[in-house]
């Protein structure tokens, strides 16, 4: 078995216990303990202990890896892999009761994602890829939107707190414009992967984490989507700008992007 094969296989139903145990947080959001790090960033109790449960697996089944995600310390390792995590992508959903929230968990070689897997709990979805292996839904083959134009289809747009938000007005303004849709649902790699699977034609953000990113982005790429390269030697410490779509629309989402962000 090749060695990204394993590591999918291995992430696939890592992702998926992982889920588990955040569905049992979600049945009791009474309970959670809630804190806010920003406008509308939030994090639970729930996403640390999921990140836990990961980061144990991980270290258990990988102990020469490094391991960095969202709610801990990074874990430097020695393999030349490391895994990038965020265990609940969307928490602000999560935590309000609203089914939109997800498990994201890469495998990271060179500022290069090998192995990328995406898990919603709430409707059982689990989309991945291995780089040079294609991508899938619950084990059957996706595909981007063959849109050829922004009127045929929604594109996601993101909002995040750790840059200026004044060109998101302007940006949703000339997606209109030219025929289009937008569409948020408050998790960015939920966003993202619908593009993999074809359900949004793009999505664009000015800046994402890479623990939000770079599992969709590589199932988008093997989906056969287009991807906007990272704007970073170190995407995993530094983040990126995030432009995403089938190749009937990327140019387009990149341009009024572009014109919006400054960039």
């Amino acid at each position: 078995m090749h060695e990204f094969d394993r590591r999918l296989e291995f992430t696939v139903d890592l992702a998926k216990r992982a889920g588990d145990l955040a569905m049992t947080f979600f049945r009791e959001l009474d309970k959670l303990t809630i804190e806010s790090k920003g406008h509308q960033d939030l994090v639970s109790n729930g996403d640390r202990e999921v990140e836990l449960f990961i980061r144990a697996a991980l270290a258990k089944e990988f102990p020469r890896d490094g391991i960095v995600g969202e709610e801990h310390a990074p874990v430097p390792g020695s393999s030349g892999f490391i895994w990038v995590i965020d265990p609940i992508d969307g928490t602000a959903n999560f935590v309000r009761g609203i089914p939109a929230w997800c498990v994201v968990i890469a495998c990271v070689k060179n500022n290069e994602a090998v192995v990328g897997v995406v898990h919603e709990p709430c409707t059982g979805e689990t989309f991945g890829a291995r780089r040079g292996g294609g991508a899938f839904l619950n084990g059957h083959p996706i595909k981007v939107s063959n849109a050829q134009n922004l009127s045929d289809g929604s594109v996601g747009v993101g909002f995040n707190s750790r840059t200026q938000n004044s060109a998101i007005v302007p940006l949703i303004a000339s997606i209109i414009e030219q025929g289009g849709v937008f569409f948020r649902n408050a998790s960015g790699a939920l966003m993202l992967i619908y593009v993999a699977a074809g359900r949004l034609i793009g999505y664009t953000e000015d800046h994402m984490n890479a623990w939000d990113c770079v599992a969709a982005m590589l199932v988008i790429e093997e989906a056969g989507g287009v991807v906007e390269p990272f704007n970073t030697d170190d995407v995993i410490a530094n983040g990126t700008i995030a432009i995403a779509g089938g190749k009937g629309v990327f140019s387009k989402i990149r341009e009024l992007s572009v014109a919006a962000y400054g960039v």
